[in-house]
Protein backbone atom coordinates (compact mmCIF):
# COMPACT_ATOMS: atom_id res chain seq x y z
CA UNK A 1 0.00 0.00 0.00
CA UNK A 2 1.37 3.58 -1.08
CA UNK A 3 2.19 6.21 1.46
CA UNK A 4 -1.41 8.10 -0.05
CA UNK A 5 -3.23 5.30 0.48
CA UNK A 6 -2.21 4.40 3.55
CA UNK A 7 -3.36 8.03 4.68
CA UNK A 8 -6.31 8.38 2.75
CA UNK A 9 -7.32 4.49 4.55
CA UNK A 10 -6.79 6.06 7.83
CA UNK A 11 -9.00 8.88 7.11
CA UNK A 12 -11.65 6.51 5.27
CA UNK A 13 -11.51 4.21 8.56
CA UNK A 14 -11.92 7.06 11.21
CA UNK A 15 -14.35 8.98 8.93
CA UNK A 16 -16.59 5.77 8.30
CA UNK A 17 -16.50 5.18 12.76
CA UNK A 18 -17.69 8.69 12.87
CA UNK A 19 -20.47 8.40 10.30
CA UNK A 20 -21.73 5.49 11.62
CA UNK A 21 -21.96 6.28 14.94
CA UNK A 22 -22.41 9.67 16.62
CA UNK A 23 -22.07 9.17 20.48
CA UNK A 24 -18.64 10.08 22.36
CA UNK A 25 -18.12 6.48 23.10
CA UNK A 26 -18.27 5.16 19.82
CA UNK A 27 -15.82 7.56 19.11
CA UNK A 28 -13.50 6.98 21.27
CA UNK A 29 -13.48 3.42 20.56
CA UNK A 30 -12.94 3.87 17.06
CA UNK A 31 -9.75 6.30 17.90
CA UNK A 32 -8.54 3.70 20.31
CA UNK A 33 -8.78 1.14 17.31
CA UNK A 34 -7.24 3.72 14.39
CA UNK A 35 -4.01 4.25 17.54
CA UNK A 36 -3.76 0.55 17.55
CA UNK A 37 -3.84 -0.12 14.12
CA UNK A 38 -2.02 2.80 12.73
CA UNK A 39 0.99 1.48 14.84
CA UNK A 40 3.39 4.57 15.31
CA UNK A 41 4.21 4.49 18.66
CA UNK A 42 6.68 7.59 18.29
CA UNK A 43 3.11 10.03 17.90
CA UNK A 44 2.34 9.70 21.66
CA UNK A 45 4.42 10.63 24.88
CA UNK A 46 1.44 9.74 27.05
CA UNK A 47 -1.93 8.12 26.11
CA UNK A 48 -5.70 8.39 28.68
CA UNK A 49 -5.96 4.97 29.46
CA UNK A 50 -9.38 3.60 27.70
CA UNK A 51 -11.13 3.02 30.63
CA UNK A 52 -10.89 7.30 31.77
CA UNK A 53 -11.71 7.91 28.26
CA UNK A 54 -14.79 6.12 27.95
CA UNK A 55 -16.13 7.91 31.17
CA UNK A 56 -15.58 11.11 29.77
CA UNK A 57 -17.22 10.27 26.73
CA UNK A 58 -20.43 8.92 28.54
CA UNK A 59 -20.56 12.23 30.54
CA UNK A 60 -20.47 14.16 27.44
CA UNK A 61 -22.91 12.05 25.69
CA UNK A 62 -25.53 12.59 28.11
CA UNK A 63 -24.58 16.03 28.38
CA UNK A 64 -24.90 15.98 24.42
CA UNK A 65 -27.93 15.17 24.71
CA UNK A 66 -29.27 18.93 26.29
CA UNK A 67 -27.01 20.91 23.55
CA UNK A 68 -24.92 23.07 24.67
CA UNK A 69 -21.54 21.34 23.89
CA UNK A 70 -20.52 22.47 20.24
CA UNK A 71 -17.06 19.72 20.23
CA UNK A 72 -18.99 16.86 21.89
CA UNK A 73 -17.27 13.91 21.28
CA UNK A 74 -14.53 15.85 19.25
CA UNK A 75 -10.96 14.20 19.99
CA UNK A 76 -8.38 15.72 21.07
CA UNK A 77 -4.55 15.42 20.73
CA UNK A 78 -2.24 18.20 23.07
CA UNK A 79 1.13 18.86 22.25
CA UNK A 80 3.62 17.82 25.22
CA UNK A 81 4.72 21.27 26.71
CA UNK A 82 0.81 21.96 27.53
CA UNK A 83 -0.82 20.68 30.47
CA UNK A 84 -3.54 18.03 30.74
CA UNK A 85 -4.64 17.67 34.50
CA UNK A 86 -3.37 14.53 35.52
CA UNK A 87 -1.12 13.80 32.62
CA UNK A 88 2.52 14.54 32.75
CA UNK A 89 4.19 17.23 31.28
CA UNK A 90 7.31 16.18 29.49
CA UNK A 91 7.91 18.83 26.82
CA UNK A 92 9.74 16.33 25.38
CA UNK A 93 12.31 15.37 28.14
CA UNK A 94 11.58 13.16 30.19
CA UNK A 95 13.25 14.30 33.56
CA UNK A 96 11.81 17.79 33.37
CA UNK A 97 8.68 15.91 33.92
CA UNK A 98 5.62 17.34 35.78
CA UNK A 99 1.69 16.73 37.02
CA UNK A 100 -0.34 19.35 36.42
CA UNK A 101 -2.93 19.61 38.76
CA UNK A 102 -5.38 21.53 36.28
CA UNK A 103 -5.35 21.59 32.55
CA UNK A 104 -4.15 25.11 30.66
CA UNK A 105 -6.81 27.35 29.66
CA UNK A 106 -6.59 26.70 26.14
CA UNK A 107 -7.25 22.95 26.92
CA UNK A 108 -9.68 23.83 29.34
CA UNK A 109 -11.84 25.86 26.88
CA UNK A 110 -11.71 23.04 24.71
CA UNK A 111 -12.68 20.25 26.89
CA UNK A 112 -15.72 22.63 28.44
CA UNK A 113 -17.04 22.53 24.97
CA UNK A 114 -17.07 18.91 24.61
CA UNK A 115 -13.79 17.32 23.20
CA UNK A 116 -12.17 14.77 24.59
CA UNK A 117 -8.55 14.38 25.06
CA UNK A 118 -6.85 11.52 24.28
CA UNK A 119 -3.23 11.86 24.75
CA UNK A 120 0.07 13.95 25.03
CA UNK A 121 1.77 14.11 22.17
CA UNK A 122 6.03 14.31 20.72
CA UNK A 123 7.45 16.80 19.80
CA UNK A 124 11.24 18.39 19.26
CA UNK A 125 12.14 19.18 22.87
CA UNK A 126 11.54 22.38 24.62
CA UNK A 127 9.41 23.20 21.47
CA UNK A 128 13.34 23.87 20.07
CA UNK A 129 12.89 22.59 16.50
CA UNK A 130 11.38 22.60 12.89
CA UNK A 131 11.81 18.70 12.48
CA UNK A 132 10.33 16.59 14.68
CA UNK A 133 13.61 14.46 15.05
CA UNK A 134 14.98 16.22 18.40
CA UNK A 135 13.26 13.68 20.96
CA UNK A 136 14.27 11.13 23.00
CA UNK A 137 10.65 9.87 22.71
CA UNK A 138 11.87 8.83 19.06
CA UNK A 139 12.10 10.49 15.27
CA UNK A 140 7.89 11.30 14.66
CA UNK A 141 7.91 9.94 11.03
CA UNK A 142 5.72 11.92 8.39
CA UNK A 143 2.37 10.44 7.59
CA UNK A 144 2.56 10.01 4.00
CA UNK A 145 6.32 8.95 3.68
CA UNK A 146 7.91 7.53 6.92
CA UNK A 147 11.70 7.88 5.36
CA UNK A 148 10.86 12.15 5.69
CA UNK A 149 10.56 14.64 8.84
CA UNK A 150 7.08 15.19 10.25
CA UNK A 151 8.13 19.17 10.81
CA UNK A 152 8.18 19.90 14.04
CA UNK A 153 8.29 20.59 16.71
CA UNK A 154 4.83 20.33 17.27
CA UNK A 155 5.16 16.86 15.28
CA UNK A 156 3.23 14.12 16.94
CA UNK A 157 0.16 16.75 16.88
CA UNK A 158 0.18 17.23 13.03
CA UNK A 159 0.81 13.94 12.49
CA UNK A 160 -1.94 12.22 15.13
CA UNK A 161 -4.49 14.37 12.51
CA UNK A 162 -2.92 13.78 9.30
CA UNK A 163 -3.46 10.05 10.25
CA UNK A 164 -6.98 10.42 11.59
CA UNK A 165 -6.46 9.20 15.17
CA UNK A 166 -7.31 12.83 16.72
CA UNK A 167 -9.73 15.56 14.87
CA UNK A 168 -7.84 18.13 16.60
CA UNK A 169 -4.74 19.06 18.16
CA UNK A 170 -2.65 21.81 19.44
CA UNK A 171 0.40 22.73 19.16
CA UNK A 172 2.71 25.75 19.88
CA UNK A 173 4.35 27.95 17.42
CA UNK A 174 7.65 30.14 18.54
CA UNK A 175 9.55 30.02 14.63
CA UNK A 176 6.91 27.55 12.71
CA UNK A 177 6.28 25.01 14.47
CA UNK A 178 2.24 25.27 14.17
CA UNK A 179 2.80 25.85 10.78
CA UNK A 180 5.61 23.69 9.42
CA UNK A 181 4.04 20.53 10.64
CA UNK A 182 0.84 21.10 9.03
CA UNK A 183 2.61 21.94 5.59
CA UNK A 184 4.80 18.58 5.49
CA UNK A 185 1.69 16.69 6.57
CA UNK A 186 -1.23 17.95 4.20
CA UNK A 187 -3.16 19.56 7.28
CA UNK A 188 -4.45 22.92 8.21
CA UNK A 189 -2.47 24.60 10.84
CA UNK A 190 -3.64 28.06 12.55
CA UNK A 191 -1.35 29.89 14.26
CA UNK A 192 -3.33 33.10 16.15
CA UNK A 193 -2.71 36.67 16.36
CA UNK A 194 -0.15 36.61 19.82
CA UNK A 195 -2.06 36.22 22.98
CA UNK A 196 -5.44 35.30 21.33
CA UNK A 197 -5.17 32.17 23.11
CA UNK A 198 -3.50 32.39 26.34
CA UNK A 199 -0.07 30.50 27.06
CA UNK A 200 -0.89 29.81 30.51
CA UNK A 201 -0.21 26.30 31.38
CA UNK A 202 2.26 26.23 28.42
CA UNK A 203 6.28 25.17 28.56
CA UNK A 204 7.33 28.50 27.22
CA UNK A 205 10.12 28.27 24.51
CA UNK A 206 10.19 31.98 24.38
CA UNK A 207 7.51 33.09 26.42
CA UNK A 208 7.11 37.05 25.09
CA UNK A 209 6.95 35.31 21.97
CA UNK A 210 4.95 31.59 22.15
CA UNK A 211 1.53 31.07 20.73
CA UNK A 212 -1.04 28.19 21.09
CA UNK A 213 -2.10 26.72 17.73
CA UNK A 214 -3.92 24.70 16.49
CA UNK A 215 -4.19 21.15 13.69
CA UNK A 216 -7.31 20.04 11.74
CA UNK A 217 -7.99 18.23 7.97
CA UNK A 218 -10.59 20.88 7.49
CA UNK A 219 -10.34 24.56 8.36
CA UNK A 220 -14.41 25.09 9.81
CA UNK A 221 -13.27 22.81 12.76
CA UNK A 222 -9.71 24.49 13.45
CA UNK A 223 -11.31 28.00 13.14
CA UNK A 224 -13.92 26.85 15.39
CA UNK A 225 -11.26 25.72 17.85
CA UNK A 226 -9.23 29.00 17.70
CA UNK A 227 -12.17 30.83 18.18
CA UNK A 228 -13.28 28.82 21.52
CA UNK A 229 -10.31 29.24 23.13
CA UNK A 230 -9.77 32.76 22.45
CA UNK A 231 -9.92 35.45 25.68
CA UNK A 232 -7.23 36.92 28.21
CA UNK A 233 -6.81 34.72 31.13
CA UNK A 234 -4.85 35.88 34.19
CA UNK A 235 -2.01 33.51 34.59
CA UNK A 236 -0.79 34.97 31.10
CA UNK A 237 -0.12 38.59 31.44
CA UNK A 238 0.62 38.63 27.72
CA UNK A 239 -2.89 37.44 26.45
CA UNK A 240 -5.28 40.31 25.33
CA UNK A 241 -8.40 40.06 24.06
CA UNK A 242 -9.08 39.23 20.22
CA UNK A 243 -10.32 42.93 18.76
CA UNK A 244 -10.21 42.93 14.71
CA UNK A 245 -10.54 45.91 13.41
CA UNK A 246 -13.63 46.10 10.29
CA UNK A 247 -11.98 45.26 7.49
CA UNK A 248 -12.91 44.30 3.90
CA UNK A 249 -11.90 40.59 2.42
CA UNK A 250 -8.39 40.03 0.62
CA UNK A 251 -7.97 41.71 -2.16
CA UNK A 252 -4.05 42.47 -2.70
CA UNK A 253 -1.30 39.82 -1.89
CA UNK A 254 1.91 40.41 -2.03
CA UNK A 255 3.99 37.44 -3.17
CA UNK A 256 8.07 37.65 -2.66
CA UNK A 257 10.05 37.42 -5.87
CA UNK A 258 11.68 34.43 -7.06
CA UNK A 259 14.99 35.50 -5.88
CA UNK A 260 13.40 35.68 -2.17
CA UNK A 261 11.61 32.50 -2.39
CA UNK A 262 15.20 30.72 -2.34
CA UNK A 263 15.24 27.13 -3.41
CA UNK A 264 12.71 24.90 -3.14
CA UNK A 265 11.94 21.51 -3.34
CA UNK A 266 11.52 20.33 -7.09
CA UNK A 267 8.45 21.01 -8.46
CA UNK A 268 7.30 23.65 -5.63
CA UNK A 269 8.20 26.67 -7.39
CA UNK A 270 5.73 25.23 -10.34
CA UNK A 271 2.64 24.44 -7.09
CA UNK A 272 3.48 28.12 -5.82
CA UNK A 273 2.93 29.74 -9.67
CA UNK A 274 -0.38 27.24 -10.35
CA UNK A 275 -1.35 28.42 -6.76
CA UNK A 276 -0.88 32.70 -7.67
CA UNK A 277 -3.19 31.79 -11.04
CA UNK A 278 -5.73 30.09 -8.60
CA UNK A 279 -5.92 33.05 -6.41
CA UNK A 280 -5.75 35.87 -9.16
CA UNK A 281 -8.74 33.81 -11.05
CA UNK A 282 -10.07 34.42 -7.10
CA UNK A 283 -10.13 38.14 -7.94
CA UNK A 284 -7.34 39.03 -5.71
CA UNK A 285 -4.49 41.09 -7.04
CA UNK A 286 -1.00 39.38 -6.51
CA UNK A 287 2.46 41.52 -6.94
CA UNK A 288 5.72 40.79 -6.60
CA UNK A 289 7.32 42.83 -3.18
CA UNK A 290 10.55 42.25 -1.68
CA UNK A 291 9.64 40.92 1.21
CA UNK A 292 13.51 41.37 2.62
CA UNK A 293 12.47 43.77 5.83
CA UNK A 294 10.81 40.38 7.34
CA UNK A 295 13.33 37.91 5.82
CA UNK A 296 15.82 39.95 7.71
CA UNK A 297 13.56 39.91 11.27
CA UNK A 298 13.64 36.30 11.01
CA UNK A 299 17.38 36.09 11.56
CA UNK A 300 16.62 37.94 14.75
CA UNK A 301 15.08 34.81 16.12
CA UNK A 302 18.63 32.48 16.29
CA UNK A 303 21.18 34.46 15.08
CA UNK A 304 21.04 37.43 17.55
CA UNK A 305 20.16 37.78 21.54
CA UNK A 306 16.87 36.59 21.99
CA UNK A 307 17.79 33.42 21.84
CA UNK A 308 18.26 34.42 25.56
CA UNK A 309 14.82 33.93 26.25
CA UNK A 310 15.02 30.27 25.79
CA UNK A 311 17.71 30.07 27.92
CA UNK A 312 15.84 32.07 30.54
CA UNK A 313 12.97 29.26 29.94
CA UNK A 314 14.39 26.14 30.90
CA UNK A 315 18.61 26.59 30.48
CA UNK A 316 18.85 26.31 34.41
CA UNK A 317 17.30 22.94 33.82
CA UNK A 318 19.60 21.96 31.38
CA UNK A 319 22.64 23.66 32.61
CA UNK A 320 22.13 21.55 35.95
CA UNK A 321 22.22 18.15 34.27
CA UNK A 322 24.89 18.22 31.61
CA UNK A 323 25.10 14.40 32.23
CA UNK A 324 21.65 14.11 30.63
CA UNK A 325 23.05 15.48 27.13
CA UNK A 326 23.14 12.69 24.95
CA UNK A 327 20.81 10.71 26.66
CA UNK A 328 17.56 12.37 28.15
CA UNK A 329 18.70 15.65 26.48
CA UNK A 330 18.68 16.14 22.83
CA UNK A 331 22.66 17.23 22.23
CA UNK A 332 21.04 19.66 19.45
CA UNK A 333 18.42 21.66 21.45
CA UNK A 334 20.76 21.86 24.71
CA UNK A 335 23.54 23.53 22.55
CA UNK A 336 21.06 25.98 21.37
CA UNK A 337 19.60 26.47 24.78
CA UNK A 338 22.53 26.25 26.16
CA UNK A 339 24.02 29.37 23.77
CA UNK A 340 21.29 31.58 25.28
CA UNK A 341 23.73 32.25 28.54
CA UNK A 342 26.44 34.70 26.10
CA UNK A 343 24.58 37.37 25.10
CA UNK A 344 24.91 40.46 26.81
CA UNK A 345 22.02 42.70 27.87
CA UNK A 346 23.51 45.61 26.29
CA UNK A 347 23.05 43.10 22.56
CA UNK A 348 19.37 42.04 23.46
CA UNK A 349 18.17 46.10 23.71
CA UNK A 350 20.10 46.15 20.11
CA UNK A 351 18.44 43.60 18.74
CA UNK A 352 15.24 44.81 20.37
CA UNK A 353 15.49 48.31 18.90
CA UNK A 354 16.53 46.25 15.48
CA UNK A 355 12.98 44.67 15.81
CA UNK A 356 11.22 47.98 16.18
CA UNK A 357 12.83 48.90 12.94
CA UNK A 358 11.42 45.78 11.30
CA UNK A 359 8.20 45.99 13.11
CA UNK A 360 7.72 49.34 11.10
CA UNK A 361 9.16 48.45 8.06
CA UNK A 362 6.86 45.14 7.94
CA UNK A 363 3.56 47.58 9.04
CA UNK A 364 5.31 49.83 5.50
CA UNK A 365 5.51 46.94 3.68
CA UNK A 366 1.97 45.54 4.39
CA UNK A 367 0.46 49.29 4.12
CA UNK A 368 -0.71 48.30 0.16
CA UNK A 369 -1.84 44.44 0.84
CA UNK A 370 -3.57 42.32 3.16
CA UNK A 371 -1.80 39.78 3.44
CA UNK A 372 2.00 37.86 2.18
CA UNK A 373 1.77 34.54 0.42
CA UNK A 374 4.49 32.36 0.31
CA UNK A 375 5.05 28.53 0.69
CA UNK A 376 4.83 27.35 4.27
CA UNK A 377 8.15 26.06 3.99
CA UNK A 378 11.01 25.07 1.57
CA UNK A 379 11.29 21.71 1.16
CA UNK A 380 10.91 18.13 2.80
CA UNK A 381 13.86 16.60 3.82
CA UNK A 382 14.10 13.13 4.85
CA UNK A 383 15.23 11.31 7.93
CA UNK A 384 18.78 10.58 6.81
CA UNK A 385 19.13 14.32 5.35
CA UNK A 386 18.05 15.73 8.39
CA UNK A 387 20.69 13.55 10.73
CA UNK A 388 23.70 14.66 8.73
CA UNK A 389 22.85 18.21 8.88
CA UNK A 390 20.24 19.08 12.23
CA UNK A 391 20.89 22.45 12.15
CA UNK A 392 21.54 23.45 8.55
CA UNK A 393 18.13 21.78 7.60
CA UNK A 394 16.15 22.95 10.34
CA UNK A 395 17.30 26.51 9.18
CA UNK A 396 16.11 26.43 5.93
CA UNK A 397 12.68 25.14 6.90
CA UNK A 398 11.87 28.61 9.13
CA UNK A 399 12.65 30.95 6.14
CA UNK A 400 9.19 32.08 5.95
CA UNK A 401 7.95 31.11 9.37
CA UNK A 402 10.44 32.72 11.85
CA UNK A 403 9.87 36.22 11.66
CA UNK A 404 5.38 35.85 12.28
CA UNK A 405 5.38 35.90 15.60
CA UNK A 406 8.45 38.39 16.27
CA UNK A 407 6.74 40.91 14.37
CA UNK A 408 3.51 40.32 15.92
CA UNK A 409 1.58 38.80 12.67
CA UNK A 410 -0.96 36.12 12.25
CA UNK A 411 -0.94 33.50 10.15
CA UNK A 412 -2.50 30.22 8.64
CA UNK A 413 -0.86 27.15 6.64
CA UNK A 414 -2.95 25.75 4.48
CA UNK A 415 -3.16 22.32 2.05
CA UNK A 416 -2.13 23.07 -1.26
CA UNK A 417 -1.97 19.80 -3.06
CA UNK A 418 0.84 17.31 -3.75
CA UNK A 419 4.18 17.30 -5.59
CA UNK A 420 6.07 13.69 -6.47
CA UNK A 421 3.12 12.12 -3.97
CA UNK A 422 4.33 14.51 -0.68
CA UNK A 423 1.83 17.33 0.65
CA UNK A 424 2.75 21.14 -0.57
CA UNK A 425 1.30 23.80 1.97
CA UNK A 426 0.89 27.55 1.55
CA UNK A 427 1.13 30.17 3.97
CA UNK A 428 -0.94 33.65 4.50
CA UNK A 429 0.63 35.75 6.78
CA UNK A 430 -1.10 39.40 7.82
CA UNK A 431 -1.30 42.01 10.61
CA UNK A 432 -2.07 41.42 14.19
CA UNK A 433 -5.88 40.44 14.24
CA UNK A 434 -6.75 39.74 10.65
CA UNK A 435 -6.76 36.17 11.58
CA UNK A 436 -9.86 35.42 10.27
CA UNK A 437 -9.83 37.35 6.93
CA UNK A 438 -6.95 34.69 6.30
CA UNK A 439 -8.35 32.49 7.11
CA UNK A 440 -11.48 33.40 4.56
CA UNK A 441 -9.41 33.49 1.59
CA UNK A 442 -7.23 30.40 2.71
CA UNK A 443 -10.47 28.69 2.69
CA UNK A 444 -11.11 29.96 -0.55
CA UNK A 445 -7.80 29.05 -1.63
CA UNK A 446 -7.55 25.40 -0.55
CA UNK A 447 -11.47 25.40 -2.16
CA UNK A 448 -10.53 26.59 -5.71
CA UNK A 449 -7.27 24.20 -5.47
CA UNK A 450 -9.41 21.27 -4.98
CA UNK A 451 -12.44 22.51 -7.04
CA UNK A 452 -10.84 24.57 -9.55
CA UNK A 453 -13.72 27.26 -10.86
CA UNK A 454 -15.26 26.75 -14.11
CA UNK A 455 -15.34 29.54 -16.79
CA UNK A 456 -18.67 29.48 -18.75
CA UNK A 457 -19.37 31.62 -22.06
CA UNK A 458 -22.92 33.15 -21.92
CA UNK A 459 -24.41 34.93 -25.02
CA UNK A 460 -27.83 36.27 -23.68
CA UNK A 461 -29.91 36.72 -21.18
CA UNK A 462 -27.07 36.51 -18.24
CA UNK A 463 -24.96 39.34 -19.47
CA UNK A 464 -23.96 41.93 -17.53
CA UNK A 465 -27.00 44.42 -17.38
CA UNK A 466 -28.95 41.76 -18.50
CA UNK A 467 -32.55 40.20 -16.34
CA UNK A 468 -30.39 36.92 -15.05
CA UNK A 469 -26.60 37.95 -14.52
CA UNK A 470 -27.84 38.07 -11.01
CA UNK A 471 -27.62 34.10 -11.54
CA UNK A 472 -23.97 34.61 -12.06
CA UNK A 473 -22.95 37.23 -9.60
CA UNK A 474 -25.27 35.57 -6.49
CA UNK A 475 -23.38 32.20 -7.41
CA UNK A 476 -20.05 34.16 -6.66
CA UNK A 477 -19.22 34.54 -10.47
CA UNK A 478 -16.66 37.12 -11.86
CA UNK A 479 -16.72 38.32 -15.05
CA UNK A 480 -13.51 37.58 -16.53
CA UNK A 481 -13.17 39.16 -20.54
CA UNK A 482 -15.38 39.78 -23.13
CA UNK A 483 -15.17 37.07 -25.97
CA UNK A 484 -16.17 36.38 -29.51
CA UNK A 485 -16.60 32.50 -31.34
CA UNK A 486 -15.22 31.41 -33.77
CA UNK A 487 -17.06 32.01 -37.48
CA UNK A 488 -19.15 28.94 -37.28
CA UNK A 489 -22.10 30.50 -34.86
CA UNK A 490 -25.79 31.11 -35.99
CA UNK A 491 -27.75 33.00 -33.19
CA UNK A 492 -31.62 32.88 -32.61
CA UNK A 493 -34.14 34.73 -30.99
CA UNK A 494 -36.06 32.13 -28.34
CA UNK A 495 -39.77 32.90 -27.13
CA UNK A 496 -38.81 32.69 -23.99
CA UNK A 497 -39.54 34.07 -20.64
CA UNK A 498 -37.26 36.28 -19.92
CA UNK A 499 -36.51 36.73 -23.65
CA UNK A 500 -33.01 34.33 -24.66
CA UNK A 501 -30.89 33.96 -27.34
CA UNK A 502 -30.06 30.10 -28.59
CA UNK A 503 -26.38 29.72 -29.67
CA UNK A 504 -26.12 26.67 -32.35
CA UNK A 505 -22.59 25.70 -33.71
CA UNK A 506 -23.26 25.38 -38.12
CA UNK A 507 -21.01 23.31 -40.49
CA UNK A 508 -21.04 26.65 -42.94
CA UNK A 509 -22.54 30.19 -43.55
CA UNK A 510 -21.75 31.04 -39.55
CA UNK A 511 -20.99 34.24 -38.15
CA UNK A 512 -18.52 35.79 -34.77
CA UNK A 513 -20.97 36.49 -32.38
CA UNK A 514 -19.81 38.67 -29.00
CA UNK A 515 -20.39 37.59 -25.54
CA UNK A 516 -18.66 37.58 -22.04
CA UNK A 517 -16.49 34.87 -20.03
CA UNK A 518 -17.41 34.47 -16.81
CA UNK A 519 -15.58 32.70 -14.14
CA UNK A 520 -17.51 30.16 -11.72
CA UNK A 521 -16.88 28.55 -8.23
CA UNK A 522 -17.25 24.73 -9.47
CA UNK A 523 -20.17 23.78 -6.73
CA UNK A 524 -21.98 26.97 -7.74
CA UNK A 525 -21.57 25.31 -11.73
CA UNK A 526 -22.75 22.23 -10.90
CA UNK A 527 -26.31 23.69 -9.29
CA UNK A 528 -25.69 26.43 -11.88
CA UNK A 529 -26.31 23.47 -14.93
CA UNK A 530 -28.50 21.27 -12.53
CA UNK A 531 -30.85 23.70 -12.47
CA UNK A 532 -31.04 25.09 -16.90
CA UNK A 533 -34.13 25.09 -18.10
CA UNK A 534 -34.42 23.27 -21.46
CA UNK A 535 -34.36 24.46 -24.39
CA UNK A 536 -30.45 25.70 -23.18
CA UNK A 537 -27.81 23.63 -22.50
CA UNK A 538 -24.56 23.43 -21.78
CA UNK A 539 -21.68 22.47 -24.40
CA UNK A 540 -18.20 23.48 -25.63
CA UNK A 541 -17.99 27.04 -27.38
CA UNK A 542 -15.02 27.42 -29.67
CA UNK A 543 -13.62 30.85 -29.46
CA UNK A 544 -12.11 33.23 -32.20
CA UNK A 545 -8.64 32.54 -31.08
CA UNK A 546 -9.57 28.76 -31.15
CA UNK A 547 -9.94 28.36 -27.67
CA UNK A 548 -12.65 25.68 -26.71
CA UNK A 549 -14.74 27.10 -23.59
CA UNK A 550 -17.44 25.70 -22.28
CA UNK A 551 -20.73 28.18 -22.77
CA UNK A 552 -24.91 28.49 -23.23
CA UNK A 553 -25.95 26.45 -26.20
CA UNK A 554 -29.07 25.34 -27.63
CA UNK A 555 -30.99 22.78 -28.42
CA UNK A 556 -31.19 22.85 -32.69
CA UNK A 557 -35.20 21.87 -32.35
CA UNK A 558 -35.82 25.11 -30.59
CA UNK A 559 -34.75 26.97 -33.14
CA UNK A 560 -37.11 25.56 -35.68
CA UNK A 561 -39.28 28.76 -36.42
CA UNK A 562 -37.58 31.20 -34.38
CA UNK A 563 -35.76 34.69 -35.67
CA UNK A 564 -32.30 34.33 -37.13
CA UNK A 565 -30.58 37.37 -35.13
CA UNK A 566 -27.16 36.40 -36.05
CA UNK A 567 -26.62 39.64 -38.54
CA UNK A 568 -26.75 41.39 -35.56
CA UNK A 569 -23.66 40.20 -33.89
CA UNK A 570 -24.76 39.67 -30.25
CA UNK A 571 -27.79 39.76 -28.40
CA UNK A 572 -27.52 43.54 -26.38
CA UNK A 573 -27.38 44.99 -30.25
CA UNK A 574 -30.23 43.09 -31.55
CA UNK A 575 -32.49 43.98 -28.19
CA UNK A 576 -31.70 47.46 -28.99
CA UNK A 577 -32.24 47.73 -33.12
Amino acid sequence: MSAHDRVAAAHDRVAAAHDRVAAAHDRVLAALAAIEAADRPEIWISLRPPADLLAEAATIDSAAVRGGLPLAGILLAVKDNIDVAGLPTTAGAPGYAYLPTADAPAVARLRAAGAIVLGKTNLDQFATGLVGTRSPYGAVRNAWDPTRISGGSSSGSAVAVALGLADLALGTDTAGSGRVPAALNGIWGFKPTRGRVPATGVVPACRSIDCVTVFSREPELGRHAVALMSGPDTGDSLSREFAPLPKPPVRRVAVPPPAELGPLAPGWSQAFQAALTTLAGLGVTVEEVSIAPLLDAAKLLYGGAFVAERYAAVGEYIAAHPGLVGGDLDPTVAGIILAGRDPSAAALFDDLERLDAARVAARDLLAGYDAVLTPTTTGHPTLAEVAADPIGANAALGRFTNYANLLDMSAVALPAGHVAGLPFGLMLTGAAFDDERLADVATLISTALRHPPVDLAVFGAHLTGQPLNHQLTGAGGRLVRPVRTSDRYRMFALPTTPPKPGLVRVADDGASLAGELWRLPAAAFGAFVAALPSPMAIGTVELADGTPVTGFLCEAIATEGATDITSWGSWPAYLER
